[in-house]
């Protein structure tokens, strides 16, 4: 899609990685926390469905900032790239701590990390 906007678009490749990472990782996210919600010890996963409800929805809009590209605020995209590191950093953590247990735990915070290395390079090559 972003091969078809009729304006320039700057880091295409990593714009694009992180869109799609993002996009990923809210998936994940989004799917680990009903996943958590399943398990039995639901109530031991609390802040495990939290971290992955917030980290989605920040990939969500993460994906959706990034993918406009017409007049472009560079501090907002730099802010929810911000945002989106921080968000996939404390999901990633929390489902690491879980991953032994729970294989939907182990997926998301993989998902987590590719999200927020892609948004880290886009982010180092932004400036």
């Amino acid at each position: 899609m972003m091969q078809a906007h009729p304006g320039p678009v700057d880091h295409q490749d990593l714009l694009a990685a992180a869109v799609d990472a993002a996009v990923a990782c809210a998936q994940a996210c989004t799917a680990c926390a009903d996943a958590c919600l399943a398990e039995d010890m639901v109530a031991d996963l609390r802040r495990c469905v939290r971290n992955d409800l917030d980290c989605a929805d920040v990939c969500d809009t993460t994906a959706r900032v990034l993918s406009r590209q017409t007049g472009d605020d560079g501090g907002v995209r730099r802010a929810v790239l911000e945002a989106c590191i921080t968000a996939c950093r404390a999901c990633g953590d929390e489902c690491e701590s879980h991953a032994s247990m729970h294989e939907h735990c182990r997926v998301c915070a993989e998902a987590c990390r590719a999200c927020e290395q892609a948004c880290r390079d886009l982010l180092g090559a932004l400036g």
